[in-house]
């Protein structure tokens, strides 16, 4: 299994990858105007699959990017970050799929293109997020999984293994947002100035900028586009009533579970992060019990969206590491 990638960590992905299918139509219409082709090829993959959940009468209709071939191995299950989704893995997710590896793209609850409307006021704490991946695990996957968490993605993923352990057989985080006590005073928001606050939050020039800080080099052409990219899920219509009960929640607080963590772990850092300070890569990887840590130079904090190539071939060779 072989991962091809050009200088300056992009790829060329088989053919097979850009087919000629159409839009779901449950995406915002605003796909339509996305130039990128890997994200709109990618898009056009997501499908939703039905999970059941305690807290909602209605199976949620969950959005992912299933993949094309099943193995003996374990599947690779990519997460993404705070208010993303699956289509942060534009660039990577082909790049891994054609090296054989069963590759899952799922959106964490509240994020993504899930249909929401089901779901009871203030239902997205990060208990119900916990149980909806669950659910989606013992429904679809079905055998203990390499859980992939970028950003705020680690932190889901420590604390969804931290009360389903059986459920994940390594980790590897990416720019590793686990330190954070939550969502800090955001949780004492009065729920009208958190919805202000959301709205601020969905608006192009904030988006453009978040994309200015999470990249090592200057701005280019490509940031609009990738602004259009990161924003797509916010035009949904339960995506602010989503993110307010997120923040009003408290968010994810796993530090204290981090030293629990007995699996191998893969930690992956871009050199140039200006998000989440490198010097946390370094106290990770002595935190855990048996990690690796590999940096990418000349990267930000989203390696597998900037040196996708890189980042395929380090989360390859890992995986291959062992017989997992």
């Amino acid at each position: 299994m072989q991962v091809s990638a050009s200088l300056g960590g992009l790829f060329q992905p088989r053919s097979s990858f850009l087919g000629t299918g159409v839009f779901p139509d449950f995406l915002p219409r605003e796909v339509e105007k996305i130039r990128d082709p890997h994200a709109r090829e990618l898009a056009k993959r997501i499908q939703r699959l039905p999970v059941q959940v305690s807290f909602s009468e209605s199976s949620i209709l969950s959005s992912c990017v299933k993949p094309l071939q099943r193995s003996e191995s374990r599947p690779l299950v990519l997460l993404h970050g705070f208010d993303s989704s699956c289509l942060e893995w534009r660039y990577a997710y082909p790049l891994l799929e054609s090296s054989g590896l069963e590759t899952w793209a799922l959106d964490i609850l509240g994020w993504g293109f899930s249909d929401l409307e089901p779901l009871p006021s203030s239902s997205l704490t990060v208990a119900a997020k916990r149980e909806h991946l669950y659910q989606f695990w013992r429904l679809y996957i079905k055998k203990p999984m390499i859980l992939v968490g970028p950003s705020l993605g680690a932190a889901v993923a420590i604390d969804f293994a931290a009360h389903y352990p059986e459920a994940v057989s390594k980790f590897i985080f990416i720019g590793a947002s686990v330190y954070a006590e939550g969502t800090g005073d955001l949780a004492k928001l009065p729920r009208a100035i958190a919805y202000a606050g959301a709205s601020l939050l969905k608006s192009k020039p904030l988006r453009y900028y978040a994309n200015y800080l999470a990249y090592s080099g200057p701005p280019t052409l490509s940031f609009v586009d990738w602004t259009n990219i990161g924003r797509l899920h916010c035009l949904l219509p339960w995506w602010e009533d989503a993110t307010v009960d997120f923040m009003t929640s408290g968010g994810y607080k796993v530090s204290s579970q981090i030293e629990k963590v007995k699996k191998k772990a893969l930690i992956i850092w871009g050199k140039e992060d200006r998000i989440i300070n490198t010097n946390l890569a370094l106290r990770l990887h002595r935190d855990l019990q048996d990690s690796i840590l590999h940096q990418i130079p000349d990267c930000g904090h989203l390696p597998h969206v900037e040196k996708p190539g890189i980042t395929a071939q380090t989360i390859l060779k890992f995986v291959q590491s062992d017989l997992c």
